[in-house]
């Protein structure tokens, strides 16, 4: 199985607006744009909704039929591991290896050995298309490299190993990710994290590393622009190199984790992109359950009381609803209004507040971030949730496949801000 050149990772929360994203490939493809969807969603995520890995399967599988997307599509078991992985494996075709938790863990003396002699070879200044000047490759940066990642990419060997144990070695996508750590990977150091997952003979197609600057839930990218530019260009080269060096797969691209409404890395990587003939995998998620919301608040009545509800319980448990995200989320109370405030929102404000418009000036970016990171309190509402999404289905629609088309799909590949 072999993942196409340019594919978007579209999460859903609560499973109802499959068509409604799938419609935005569809326009992409209508200008000529072929972009593979791919629903994602984690085991986090299916544990706070109350849902399950095959509900992802019936919601891409029946939005795929009623839209005759003839097209390849994927359903991702997003960031999974060993201890995880098992219910994902019949109806998902696309595994994201989250190795987070054992990157920094020792290794083996005897596996750092090998890994060392392995890489010996690229000590010195190792010439590298596209990476001005080259990379300079120390003894003792390969050793470093090798005790803070070879033990996770040991364990991605691992989970790659017991899923083609029941799908069969050519049955799915492999992703690793690596992205939710404290530092950002180095060029140098994603280049011999390939020579490790190459080591355990992971077939990897995507590789998701730690870019400088933040990747907070639902905002914009935070950080020096022309850093990332350089760095993204540089990791493209380098997975280009590794590919030939290692004997990847020839489809190996990055993936972008965190990637919803990053607007001003887009034309970054549209560029890139283009000059380097690359593929991409964008990852989101939880922009598609922000646009429900947007579209209850602007339907009024009890839409928009639903929206305020769920903003006044998040508002009440923050701490808790922050906790599994602490390390990709910045909100600052003090710019949070208080519930009662918003309780006296009409549904232009509610929606201003909330939708992502940096230009204007009532869009709140802690607002959004909490409202982002709240969709438990929705799960809780049960059916009256359910029942207002279907009750509002044309207004959130209309939402979802927009914000999708035209601040995600035309940017990075048609390069239209």
């Amino acid at each position: 199985m072999k993942i196409e050149k340019y594919s978007i990772g579209i999460g859903d929360r609560f499973g109802h607006q499959g068509v409604a994203q799938l419609d935005a490939f569809v326009k992409a493809r209508k200008l000529g744009v072929d972009v593979v969807p791919v629903w994602n969603k984690s085991n986090r995520e299916h544990i706070l909704i109350g849902t399950q890995a095959r509900d992802t399967r019936h919601e891409a599988d029946g939005a795929v039929k009623k839209l005759g997307w003839s097209s390849l599509y994927y359903v991702d078991a997003d960031h999974i591991g060993l201890k995880t992985v098992d219910s994902f494996i019949e109806p998902s075709d696309y595994f994201t290896l989250d190795v987070a938790d054992f990157i920094g863990m020792e290794p083996d003396p005897g596996d750092l050995s090998e890994f060392v002699k392995f890489c010996a070879k690229y000590v010195g200044t190792l010439s590298i298309p596209g990476v001005a000047g080259g990379i300079e490759v120390g003894k003792e940066t390969i050793s470093a490299v090798g005790r803070k990642y070879l033990t996770a990419a040991k364990e991605a060997g691992k989970i790659y190993r017991h899923i083609a144990s029941v799908k069969g070695k050519e049955g799915f996508v492999t992703e690793v990710s690596t992205d939710e750590t404290n530092t950002p990977q180095t060029p140098v150091e994603l280049l011999f994290v390939l020579a490790a997952l190459a080591m355990e003979k992971v077939p990897l197609q995507t590789v998701a590393p730690k870019f400088t600057g933040q990747f907070l839930k639902g905002v914009d990218y935070v950080g020096d622009l022309g850093q990332f530019a350089k760095e993204f260009d540089e990791d493209l080269a380098v997975i280009r190199y590794a590919v030939a060096e290692f004997g990847l797969p020839q489809t190996l691209k990055i993936s972008v984790h965190s990637g919803s409404d990053k607007f001003s890395i887009y034309p970054i990587i549209h560029k890139s992109m283009k000059k380097l003939d690359a593929g991409i995998h964008l990852k989101t998620a939880g922009t598609t359950w922000l646009e429900e919301v947007i579209g209850l608040a602007k339907s009024g009545g009890e839409g928009l009381r639903i929206a305020k509800e769920i903003y006044a319980q998040s508002y009440l448990r923050i701490e808790e609803l922050s906790k599994p995200y602490l390390t990709v989320i910045d909100i600052r109370e003090t710019d949070l209004p208080k519930p009662a405030e918003v309780n006296k929102w009409g549904s232009a404000e509610y929606v201003r507040a909330l939708k992502h418009d940096r230009n204007d000036l009532l869009y709140n970016r802690s607002f959004r971030q909490l409202v982002h990171i709240g969709f438990k309190v929705a799960a809780e509402m049960g059916e009256r949730y359910l029942e207002a999404l279907e009750k509002f289905a044309p207004a959130i629609a209309e939402g979802v496949t927009e914000n999708i088309y035209e601040r995600h799909l035309r940017p990075i590949f048609l390069g239209s801000d």
